[in-house]
């Protein structure tokens, strides 16, 4: 399983998911969630998508 890293990036995966599925138009998707939506497997977004959103910051911090 790999859990997501921030919020946004739950987010995005949430999105892409969405749009992979047929629920959403993949028209509609920007930036990660496009891309994310092109690379990723249904199972990764999905592992992605249901990370718990309380225990991530908004967005990644880089070092």
């Amino acid at each position: 399983m790999m859990p997501a890293k921030s919020q946004a990036q739950q987010k995005a995966a949430g999105a892409a998911l969405s749009a992979k599925r047929g629920e959403t138009k993949k028209s509609d998707l920007k930036g990660a969630s496009k891309s994310m939506e092109k690379s990723m497997t249904e199972k990764e977004l999905k592992d992605l998508a249901e990370t718990d959103r309380k225990s991530l910051p908004k967005k990644k911090t880089s070092k």
